[in-house]
């Protein structure tokens, strides 16, 4: 999703060049993830040393801290006090109203039940994401506004979600 309606709903809402059919898959075509993506589908059948698969595990488990401690240095606190109204939009409709839009279509209007859906109504409850936070700052979509909403989104994310799992416990099995 982000690698598709993400970018190009930050193109057509960004500053830069616009938004065209080349230009969209050009940014969809490097978007690094998306690279990697098929790297790593292309890398299934290589057989990798010991080793060498160690050392990838290793620099793999750095990637969310270090992604992490990158958004919370670019945080500017100051910037809290003139976003307030937009910050408490956004991250009222990530952490609260879409999760709460999920459970109600999904358990209340189609009646299902089970794991599948409280996972599913879970994830929608997760805090904004790393790596969409990372296209925004990218099209320049408010990058202050963007890592507040990280910055203060994750840590924020464990009270919500706590508020989640009990409210999701009637849709067990």
């Amino acid at each position: 999703m982000l690698s598709t309606f993400g970018l190009v709903a930050a193109a057509f809402y960004g500053h830069g060049a616009g938004i065209s059919a080349r230009s969209v898959t050009r940014r969809l075509l490097t978007f690094a993830p998306f690279v990697a993506l098929l790297v790593a589908i292309l890398l299934i059948p290589v057989a990798y040393p010991a080793w060498f698969d160690a050392l990838l595990r290793r620099l793999g488990a750095t990637l969310v801290p270090l992604a992490l401690v990158s958004v919370g240095y670019q945080i500017q606190w100051s910037a809290v006090r003139g976003k307030l109204r937009e910050l408490g939009m956004g991250l009222g409709f990530k952490l609260l109203a879409a999760p709460a839009v999920v459970a109600l279509l999904f358990a209340g209007l189609f009646g299902a039940r089970g794991e599948t859906i409280q996972i599913t109504i879970f994830e929608a409850a997760m805090a904004p994401q790393i790596g969409a936070a990372i296209v925004a700052v990218d099209h320049d979509l408010d990058p202050p506004l963007v890592t507040l909403m990280v910055g203060i989104g994750i840590p924020l994310s464990f009270l919500t979600l706590s508020l989640w799992w009990h409210v999701l416990k009637p849709l067990a099995p």
